[in-house]
């Protein structure tokens, strides 16, 4: 149903842009596979990591606002993103992050799965786990970090939520999840094959504030698809059960439609093709300024108001 495949990125807000590469590239280890701007607002990079290829699946991408007002976690929004890592490498992500002074918690079991929880620099909440299905992604050779501890897929990500019902119904009827746990307060859906990648927790918090989006919240959650087919296919189902969507907007790497779910988070659904090698070669991802069309007749003037970018130094 639905044709969803998994996850496909998660997109956040975040502070400052080189803060924002020096963490996920010098850090995480994640390779700067697209270096670009928001479509919506040509002022603002939009920066996505990933394996080193690009992977749907892999994806984080940042709208770098360093000026912008801090955002707050909190119902209605997607609150934790789930990274897997081997099993056994939480003890060196442990030891990294204190060598890099990264904020993060001791290591703790849920469900029987150890996990790492962490804070990005803007304060956006993180997650490592030891998942037993990890699939590393493809490796890039100028990540920082052993090819052995590399981060793959996002393993899951969890939304708060006032009510489970409603945002349930959207899962299961629309997109095609089915309920696979339920822990106290922590409900689980996974969809295809389940595992890494296919997974969405909610977490029913009737007593928290409402989450604020702004620097280190969450913009979105994109849904993997197959292609145009299906997802025009998708969007007409949801139109019929009611829902505003948007038009099918031409990312330039994706193909999106964007909706937002009763208890206000909002999904995308984009395609996996194009890919990010329509506009540069794969060996040279992210290494230059990629622009929207719309925007290659002012180019000059973008780049002068962006702030230059350094490649952090491996380590």
């Amino acid at each position: 149903m639905g044709g969803i495949l998994g996850i496909h990125h998660m997109t956040a807000i975040s502070g400052p842009a080189q803060e924002n590469l020096d963490f996920y590239s010098g850090v995480l280890g994640l390779r700067l596979v697209k270096l670009t701007v928001n479509f919506d607002d040509p002022s603002a990079y939009h920066l996505y990591y990933g394996d080193g290829a690009g992977t749907p699946g892999t994806i984080l991408t940042f709208f770098p606002y360093p000026d912008g007002y801090p955002g707050r976690p909190g119902r209605g929004q997607a609150t934790v993103t789930s990274l897997s890592v081997p099993v056994t490498s939480l003890n060196y992500w442990a030891d990294r992050f204190k060598q890099r002074d990264v904020d993060f918690d001791r290591p703790a079991t849920r469900n029987g799965v150890p996990t790492l929880p962490f804070r990005a620099p803007d304060g956006l909440l993180l997650e490592l786990v030891g998942s037993a299905d990890h699939v590393p992604g493809e490796p890039w050779s100028g990540s920082p970090v052993r090819s052995e501890h590399a981060i793959g897929k996002m393993r899951s990500v969890t939304l708060s939520e006032r009510d489970l019902e409603p945002t349930e119904r959207v899962l299961v009827e629309q997109l095609g999840f089915r309920k696979t746990g339920e822990r106290e307060n922590r409900h689980r859906f996974e969809v295809g094959e389940g595992g890494s990648g296919r997974t969405i927790d909610i977490v029913i918090d009737t007593d928290g504030p409402n989450g604020r989006g702004g620097r280190g919240s969450v913009h979105h959650i994109a849904f993997r698809i197959a292609d145009e087919q299906e997802q025009s296919q998708l969007r007409e189902r949801l139109v019929d059960s009611g829902f505003h969507v948007s038009a099918v907007m031409d990312r330039d790497y994706f193909r999106s439609i964007y909706f937002r779910e009763p208890g206000g988070v909002l999904f995308e659904v984009a395609t996996d093709p194009p890919g990010f090698t329509v506009d540069e070669p794969l060996s040279a991802l992210g290494t230059s300024l990629r622009l929207p069309k719309q925007y290659e007749e002012i180019r000059g003037q973008i780049q002068r108001a962006l702030p230059p970018l350094k490649m952090p130094v491996a380590k």
